[in-house]
């Protein structure tokens, strides 16, 4: 256990979003995401049983939002559905990015299939257990200054 850590952050992914440099991306997928095919060898770390918000509340927690990129966060556009389009999970991430102090308009909705290209430029993938589907997001991390 360490003080001040979320408890949902396992020494595993601790260690992979620690190892991120500045630029790099962290993507939260869903239950059903093909995270074993498109990991293509990169860390994938699985927390089954928690919300696609829960585990980007975790993450969010230890990492900074790129200041330098546009849209420092993305989620999977619903198919076949207007821009702008979320469902109540990824409103939910939506949410917590703006209390956070992103702005919507820094979250970038990223077409299905795009969306698969994007996660190949993940640096680790963290598969949680969201059942809704479409569940899945993407963090740019930032620099931390001290």
């Amino acid at each position: 256990m360490l003080k001040g850590i979320d408890p949902l952050l396992t020494p595993e992914l601790l260690m992979h979003l620690c190892a991120m440099g500045h630029g790099e991306w962290v993507a939260v997928v869903d239950a059903n995401f093909t995270a074993d095919f498109l990991s293509q060898g990169k860390p994938l770390v699985r927390l089954p049983g928690n919300s696609l918000a829960r585990v980007s509340q975790a993450v969010l927690s230890v990492i900074p939002l790129a200041a330098d990129v546009a849209q420092p966060a993305a989620y999977m556009q619903v198919c076949q559905q207007p821009a702008g389009h979320r469902t109540a999970a990824q409103q939910a991430v939506v949410d917590l990015l703006a209390l956070e102090g992103l702005p919507p308009e820094r979250v970038e909705g990223v077409e299905r299939y795009a969306f698969y290209d994007k996660i190949r430029g993940a640096s680790v993938l963290v598969q949680s257990g969201e059942a809704t589907a479409y569940g899945n997001a993407m963090f740019c991390k930032g620099v931390i200054l001290n």
